[in-house]
């Protein structure tokens, strides 16, 4: 996209946008180069989105034909306007995925929305854009349960078998939780499309077998979506190859993203989005229902051109087998406030799931938890992970002793900062294991948070 063109259209057309650039002494006739635009002062919600009614906040003070909302961290509700344009542009990242990893060209596909419907920002929209591919021709059926894990594990032993595949959208926690129930899913061809967090390599697999998905760099990919924005990018059969070659290589990954823990890595389209680095988080520019220009999501993450890591993989003697668009790349790692600092380390939540994702736990656990940096009596401080068991599973000193030792593992694998800072003494997590749905830390439906 031309970031200068968009800035000129959205400065003319948007009323609260004319009276930040005023508030910021910016001349819109001014900005005439790309080193004007990089000059441009920094969106934020609290800055910008939520000093001004709606729909100042929209092209000509119009809000759009549909709002989706989203609580975000904070609890506190934001809407956000979508349209059908919108819903076009954003399509054409769900075609990719479809298209390219599923082949939904040439298979009947019956895609389950399995994110929460209502205002919610995923549900509707993720049905939206699927019926878009289905009036481009592409022969999909699409089916919305929602988040009604009951509703699914009705539906789809009916359906599933007058299609060719199954693609299953949600979030990573809840669609393993669906697959968990044992359905005989191998026999359906089943597909994922994840959104809303990262998750490891070992989810990738750990997920495709318990699927039956046969190839997991083909059959589950991530969209990096944002309430904002829609969806920014998508995960290609090429970004999940590079992946999982940076999985087993943490010094790789540290040379490539500054940290040894992987992101979330994906293709973007630079025709409709326009991303910049700032600080070691992102910034983006695209046309939306509300339009935004250099809005700081405060995702932390990054941008490689594609040249550049194509560079990078052959000095590591890496060359991927598959192919894609020569587009850039963005990795995103989260927020930071995820994470917990204990003794001056940050622990992410990345660094416990894979300890739950190995072999000798996957079985026992959902791959649900929360972490904590607990404070007792004496006011010494614990890393303590409160853990989800599998249905049936009850609470066991073994069990707590294997998730543990498993935890301690991968995290001092994969987080150099915990084994140098942390006191040997103190590098083992305090576990407490809680039954299936947990009303206190796992209640059913809701989306789920990983720290406190």
């Amino acid at each position: 996209m031309d970031p200068l063109a968009l800035f000129r259209q959205v400065a003319a057309s948007v009323p609260a946008y004319g009276e930040f650039l005023a508030e910021h002494g910016v001349d819109p006739g001014q900005v005439t180069t790309m080193s004007d635009f990089a000059r441009l002062p920094l969106l934020t919600k609290d800055g910008y989105l939520n000093r001004h009614p709606l729909p100042r906040l929209c092209r000509d003070g119009v809000i759009g034909d549909m709002i989706a909302v989203s609580s975000g961290s904070t609890g506190t509700p934001s809407f956000w306007p979508r349209s059908a344009s919108d819903e076009r542009v954003i399509a054409s990242r769900f075609e990719e995925v479809f298209r390219d990893s599923f082949e939904a060209r040439e298979r009947r596909t019956l895609a389950v929305v399995c994110f929460a419907l209502g205002t919610w920002v995923g549900g509707l929209f993720t049905l939206a854009c699927c019926r878009h591919l289905a009036e481009r021709g592409y022969p999909i059926t699409v089916v919305a349960p929602g988040n009604d894990k009951r509703e699914i594990l009705r539906v789809i032993p009916q359906l599933a078998p007058h299609f060719d595949q199954v693609v299953l959208l949600g979030y990573p926690p809840f669609l393993k939780d669906v697959i968990d129930a044992g359905l005989p899913w191998a026999r359906w061809n089943v597909k994922l499309v994840t959104a809303g967090e990262v998750f490891s390599e070992e989810w990738r697999a750990l997920v495709a077998d318990k699927a039956g998905i046969a190839d997991p760099v083909r059959g589950i990919a991530s969209l990096y979506g944002t309430a904002d924005a829609g969806v920014l990018g998508n995960e290609t059969p090429l970004s999940v190859e590079i992946r999982r070659f940076l999985a087993g290589r943490p010094g790789a990954a540290r040379e490539l993203f500054g940290e040894s823990r992987l992101p979330t890595l994906v293709q973007y389209d630079p025709e409709v989005r326009f991303f910049e680095e700032h600080e070691g988080t992102l910034v983006f520019s695209g046309d939306n229902g509300i339009p935004l220009v250099r809005y700081h999501i405060a995702d932390e993450g990054g941008i490689v051109p594609f040249e550049r890591m194509l560079r990078f993989l052959g000095k590591c003697g890496f060359e991927p087998s598959a192919t894609s668009p020569s587009r850039p790349f963005v990795y995103v790692f989260g927020r930071s406030h995820f994470t917990v600092s204990y003794y001056g380390a940050n622990v992410f939540p990345e660094n416990i799931s894979i300890g739950l994702q190995q072999p000798a736990v996957s079985s026992l656990v959902t791959g649900k938890f929360v972490m904590e940096a607990v404070e007792d009596d004496r006011r010494d401080r614990h890393l303590t992970v409160t853990v989800e068991l599998m249905p049936g599973e009850k609470p066991s000193e073994e069990t707590a002793r294997l998730v543990g030792e498993s935890i301690l593992a991968q995290l001092l694998r994969l987080n150099s900062e915990f084994a140098a800072y942390v006191p040997m003494a103190r590098q083992a997590p305090f576990i407490r294991l809680r039954e299936l749905g947990d009303p206190e830390y796992f209640p059913p439906g809701a989306k789920h948070r990983y720290t406190r």
